[in-house]
């Protein structure tokens, strides 16, 4: 859920209410251009302090919770990868370099790739994958991918 999201609910939650915008602006002590921009979606940031005040406010909360791994993650990465090279990078070969911490040097040009510009929440499904069908730790194979892009010289700040 992200905070367009988080807004569609607060709108639906302050007109259940019966409350204006501006109401609910001196109420939770926010501007009424702060709510109509939650509302619509347009808001960058409100903080974490400010937003669980106005969602208590308007008795509701946030919730965590973890989600459903990325199904097919490490297929995805792997094509990402893959998009600018004549041979793909397979799915298979990067897990069991992932594992064993070897990177071979047909591969070294379609994972720099990956360590440089794969989503990082692909990234983290991916490495998850790979942890649940080797029985690896993710710890080890975390280390392996570090590893990888420090030698790489990764610019990403990820891996610093």
């Amino acid at each position: 859920m992200n905070l367009a999201d988080i807004g569609l609910l607060v709108q639906a939650r302050r007109e259940a209410l019966g409350l204006s915008q501006a109401r609910l602006a001196r109420l939770s002590d926010l501007s009424r251009a702060t709510i109509n921009q939650l509302e619509n979606g347009s808001l960058l940031d409100l903080g974490t302090h400010r937003l669980l005040g106005l969602l208590q406010l308007l008795g509701m909360d946030l919730t965590a919770q973890t989600r459903k791994p990325q199904r097919k993650a490490l297929a995805l990465l792997s094509q990402t990868a893959s998009v600018s090279y004549k041979t793909a990078l397979l799915p298979d070969a990067l897990a069991q370099a992932l594992v064993s911490g070897d990177l071979p040097d047909a591969l070294v040009a379609q994972v720099s790739t990956l360590i440089d510009e794969a989503p990082l929440p692909l990234i983290v499904s991916g490495i998850e994958e790979v942890a649940q069908r080797t029985q690896t730790t993710p710890k080890a194979l975390w280390k392996n991918l570090t590893a990888w892009a420090q030698a790489l010289q990764s610019p990403r700040a990820a891996w610093a």
